[in-house]
């Protein structure tokens, strides 16, 4: 009810701001490097990371400093990473969907996704995000046979810089609201992991347009999520 509130009280504010941050914030290219590996030794792992700008390495200039090149070097001392990256700049959870239907069928045995920023943007709501995270968790155990899909939380949109107020927090509460409920949902479901990375109140850590994970933030969440693959998967 707040939040409708909000949009009703502060619609045409809202509206502004929004189409300010979109003119004045420096648009960052996706990181270099390449999509698709192998690295490390031991036992076989395949890994798909999907998603939007964050996963596509925005706000780092090489993919080996972005989330797929920290996470698969992280993972390859205790394993053969076979890698792949499926990402795009804007891509809401519906246009990822899209996405990953087009791929040819294949096998995965872990999944981290990055999404939901742009649907937070695009004023999706949420009950029909939370139905579209889910027709995703599908598609990865139908055509991708995922055996483990790690759901990257979306970042505090809070605290994002880039970002005045009170468009900040009215952002920032809906992402949090997607979280919860997504948080909710995963934890009913053994295949899937919500990962509510932590990061130090560092603005530094962010990109030059306040608004990206910069490689100090992207290397925090490798970390986590090496963390939560090795903790599964050392034991099999």
């Amino acid at each position: 009810m707040r939040h409708t509130l909000a949009t009703i009280g502060l619609g045409p504010l809202l509206l502004l701001q929004g189409r300010h941050v979109r003119r004045v914030t420096p648009r960052l290219p996706e990181a270099d490097g390449e999509r698709e590996g192998e690295i490390g030794q031991g036992p076989p792992l395949r890994l798909l990371i999907a998603g939007d700008s964050a996963a596509a390495g925005v706000g780092a200039k090489q993919q080996a400093e972005a989330l797929s090149g920290r996470l698969a070097t992280l993972l390859a001392p205790d394993f053969r990473v076979r890698w792949k990256l499926v990402a795009t700049t804007g891509h809401t959870t519906a246009q990822a969907l899209q996405q990953l239907r087009e791929l040819p069928r294949a096998a995965y045995d872990v999944v981290v996704t990055s999404l939901g920023v742009n649907d937070v943007t695009g004023l999706t709501p949420t009950r029909l995000w939370l139905q579209q995270q889910r027709q995703l968790v599908n598609l990865l155990r139908e055509q991708f046979q995922a055996r483990h899909i790690l759901l990257s939380a979306l970042p505090p949109m809070h605290v994002f810089p880039a970002l005045p107020q009170p468009l900040r927090w009215y952002l920032g509460s809906q992402a949090r609201r997607y979280n919860l409920g997504l948080r909710d949902w995963a934890s009913q479901h053994a295949d899937c992991e919500f990962l509510a990375a932590e990061f130090p109140g560092d603005l530094e850590l962010m990109a030059s347009d306040g608004f990206h994970p910069g490689p100090g933030a992207y290397a925090l969440w490798a970390e986590q999520l090496a963390a939560r693959i090795r903790q599964r998967w050392s034991t099999r």
